[in-house]
């Protein structure tokens, strides 16, 4: 097996148990380097590390998979698929849910979601995408799926020398299925929907609107597919309205909305979310609860003080439509703009709003989304719910 030797002053988080090793935390290969290829990992002072897959082509050059000299084999995928099930089972997430969470459950660079009977893969890297044939069997032979899905038509496989793709990864299916979610139904387009299809790491914050819309006008931005604002209507807004770039996703959200029962509170209109929020807010409109739920706004650090200006701004519109003492409900899923930062920005846009605010409620993603502490990546989710009032 080919050997990699780390450099003496190596970043403390690989020592802490972080799988990520970059290619100049390398002092020497000692062996052929097969892109994808399991390889051994040894301190500087020739102590045992990890062993994982290597990618030359990747900026991270070695994703560990394990700290014990075991064998990478299909049945070491089984045995890890079937733990992350067991701990979904014991923390309470067994219909919908995020299967595996990359490097939180110790598979680096792999994603799965489980919508019922359904799964849908992304396989990230090289190394993990070379063994997409043993998880898939392990999915059958754990869960005996109705279908399995790829979803690997995301530009940051090109960065490690795969192609795009997606389709089938079993008999083929209807690929428009629904979900239940917290007493609702909901359309997942698995084939086409952002993603894999659905974004099943709200489901939690989803309920923590339930008292503050009660009786309340509802405005939400960004909606995607109109979860957050169906969810409102459910817990008994008197009227909600939700605007998103997209006419696939309003379509699709009138639709949820209907599926429902609740298009007669719950409607959905194509609009650009920045443009209107500035508008309304000189038009001088008023809603009980605005919400907030982006895409993410960069996947680069160079562009952190854009994305934050966006937050900022989108942030200080909302608070503008917001009645006196009512309520924001906001969200970043960008990964790169930690929790201290995006309350920061939040408190910014309050000052120049000149708002004053209570914090109801700051939650990170659901909880089969786990967050393993050093690990940046996997606290990425910031749910925040204010109350805000004049100065």
């Amino acid at each position: 097996m080919t050997k990699i030797y780390l450099k003496r002053k190596i970043a403390n988080r690989i020592f802490n148990g972080h799988p990520w090793i970059f290619n100049n935390e390398v002092e020497k290969v000692v062996g052929e380097v097969m892109p994808g290829e399991i390889v051994d990992v040894f301190y500087n002072d020739e102590k045992f590390c990890g062993r994982g897959y290597i990618n030359p082509k990747s900026q991270i050059l070695v994703r560990l998979l394990t700290r014990k000299k075991e064998e990478i084999d299909e049945q070491f995928f089984y045995n890890r698929i079937l733990q992350s099930w067991q701990y979904r089972q014991k923390i309470g997430y067994t219909e919908n849910c995020r299967l595996i969470f990359g490097e939180a459950d110790e598979i680096p660079a792999l994603i799965i979601d489980k919508f019922n009977d359904y799964f849908v893969i992304q396989t990230l890297s090289m190394g993990i995408d070379i063994w997409k044939p043993a998880i898939v069997k392990a999915l059958q032979q754990i869960f005996y799926p109705k279908g399995i899905y790829e979803r690997n038509d995301v530009p940051v496989r090109e960065l490690e020398g795969l192609t795009q793709q997606k389709g089938f990864l079993s008999a083929p299916f209807d690929t428009n299925i629904v979900i239940n979610e917290n007493g609702l139904q909901f359309y997942v387009d698995i084939e086409n929907g952002q993603k894999t299809g659905y974004f099943l790491d709200q489901q939690d914050n989803r309920r923590a609107i339930k008292h503050i819309v009660k009786d309340a006008d509802v405005l939400g931005a960004f909606t995607y597919t109109g979860t957050f604002e169906i969810h409102a209507a459910h817990y008994g807004a008197k009227s909600v309205l939700g605007i998103d770039i997209s006419e696939n996703a309003v379509a699709q959200a009138n639709k949820n909305a209907a599926l429902n029962g609740l298009e007669n509170i719950c409607r959905f209109e194509t609009m650009n979310a920045f443009d209107i929020l500035k508008q309304w807010s000189k038009d001088g409109k008023q809603y009980d609860v605005v919400m907030l739920d982006p895409p993410a706004f960069t996947k680069s650090r160079e562009n952190i003080d854009k994305a934050l200006t966006g937050y900022k701004e989108i942030n200080l519109r909302g608070m503008k439509l917001i009645k006196n003492g009512g309520f924001l409900v906001t969200s970043s899923c960008t990964n790169l703009v930690q929790p201290d930062m995006f309350l920061h920005t939040i408190e910014m846009a309050a000052k120049d709003a000149r708002k004053k605010l209570r914090q109801v409620v700051f939650n990170a993603q659901a909880a089969d989304h786990p967050i393993v502490w050093g690990m940046e990546n996997t606290n990425y989710l910031k749910f925040l719910i204010v109350e805000v009032r004049d100065k």
